[in-house]
């Protein structure tokens, strides 16, 4: 597959993913992902986008609990 960016490969691997939302820092160290092998461009696939998604929506549910109870 071709990247979008370049004339590059995109080839399957994993890469870290850091998701801050307030004042919580949250690292997936191993998130499999396209990417270039020209420009390092990283691109997720529509199930990987989904699960951070998720993530991120039970991250702000549960950081408004913090909230309250600060």
């Amino acid at each position: 597959m071709k990247c979008p960016f370049c004339p590059g490969e995109l080839k399957k691997g994993t890469i870290p993913f850091h998701i801050d939302r307030k004042g919580i820092h949250v690292t997936l160290d191993s998130v499999p992902a396209l990417i270039c092998q020209l420009c390092g461009q990283s691109l997720f696939e529509e199930s990987e986008m989904k699960t951070i998604d998720e993530v991120v929506t039970a991250l702000d549910k549960r950081s408004k609990k913090l909230e309250r109870a600060a």
